[in-house]
């Protein structure tokens, strides 16, 4: 039961952070001169390389703090304000420039491979996907609870591919109301899990001066 609620935990804060249905959008506005087949591919080939940096984010996480010389707990705090401000630009339905600026979409439009920049990184696997993942990665000291992560990306990016694979199904359902009632409903979420990290690291930083 404590697997299933960590992995609940995980995969929620994963998925609302890479928001594969506001993705999907950006990624369609992205790629309105392809044709179906041309989309499906450079969608399948950015989710697979954002997974992978995900998951390698994840691992090498805790080399990354020693390298840097910063603490899990000040990262939680740094990751929270991030998070909290990308929640922000959710809920009022705004591209976070955290994630993906003006100055990136327009190089991006003159790309024929947006595969790999910028849907993979930064709009699928941006500093907030990276912050996520390290911080939950390191959160939990048993190599089971870490294998439950890393199910959770895979999980999250499984879903990713399904969204992106059937992406103009999907946004003819949706459509861009849908899509941004959703993205807010996701900003909500991701506020939430932001004050979370930031509480957390707060409490554990202080109670290592105290």
């Amino acid at each position: 039961m404590a697997f299933f609620a960590f992995f609940v935990y995980a995969f929620t804060s994963i998925f609302v952070i890479v928001n594969p249905v506001g993705s999907m959008f950006t990624f369609l506005s992205l790629t309105t001169d392809k044709t179906k087949k041309e989309r499906i591919r450079l969608g399948t080939r950015a989710v697979l390389i954002a997974c992978l940096l995900a998951i390698i984010f994840a691992l090498a996480g805790e080399l990354i703090l020693i390298f840097f010389g910063v603490t899990v707990d000040s990262l939680r705090i740094a990751g929270g304000i991030i998070l909290f401000k990308v929640a922000l630009d959710m809920v009022y339905a705004k591209v976070s420039r955290d994630s993906f600026t003006e100055e990136e979409r327009t190089d991006a439009i003159d790309r024929e491979d947006i595969s790999v920049f910028p849907v993979a990184i930064p709009i699928l696997t941006g500093p907030g996907t990276i912050t996520t993942v390290i911080v939950i990665f390191r959160s939990v000291p048993t190599i089971e609870l870490k294998l439950v992560t890393i199910a959770a990306i895979l999980v999250t990016f499984a879903l990713t591919y399904l969204i992106f694979r059937f992406s103009t199904q999907i946004n003819r359902v949706l459509g861009l109301t849908g899509t941004l009632v959703f993205t807010r409903i996701m900003g909500l979420l991701l506020g939430a899990i932001a004050i979370d990290f930031l509480i957390t690291g707060v409490k554990n930083v202080f109670a290592t001066i105290i």
